[in-house]
């Protein structure tokens, strides 16, 4: 049996955090703000695995009313979807993301990104892309960053 599932998310910048996407560290640019540590690509992922297996969302699992997951790494939360959807009898085929906004500029790190999502998801293949939205909307306006995933999994 396979599935697909979608996930989005989206933080705004924070000042004074620094930035994590794709379970890299981007010195030079504001943070993003959340209970985590904002990193959209790494929650976008979640999201898709979990609405793929059926598992809920980003929040039923790592939720503000889950103290032990505040400040978390996207990469811990990217090892506990995986050990959650392992537990259930998943194994993930592979992910996708699309980081959209105009800061950070995943294309100059695009292999960086690929390889440490990998690493945090036990050495799954990911594809990582970032785009713009041409100057329009929150994202266009750099008021924050927004993600949108797609998992392929597999239970035989």
């Amino acid at each position: 049996m396979m599935r697909v599932g979608t996930g989005v998310d989206v933080h705004a910048f924070g000042r004074s955090r620094v930035m994590w996407v794709g379970c890299i560290e981007w010195p030079g640019e504001f943070g993003l703000v959340g209970h985590s540590d904002g990193d959209v690509a790494a929650h976008a992922v979640c999201d898709a695995l979990f609405a793929a297996a059926g598992l809920g969302d980003v929040g039923a699992v790592f939720g503000v009313d889950r103290p032990e997951w505040r400040n978390a790494s996207g990469a811990s939360m990217l090892t506990e979807a995986r050990r959650l959807l392992d537990a259930d009898g998943w194994t993930i085929e592979n992910v996708s993301v699309q980081v959209v906004g105009t800061k950070p500029h995943i294309s100059k790190r695009r292999a960086e990104v690929q390889a440490a999502m990998s690493a945090a998801l036990g050495g799954v293949p990911v594809s990582a892309a970032g785009t713009t939205t041409d100057g329009l909307g929150f994202t266009g306006r750099n008021e924050g960053v927004a993600a949108v995933a797609t998992a392929l999994i597999s239970k035989p």
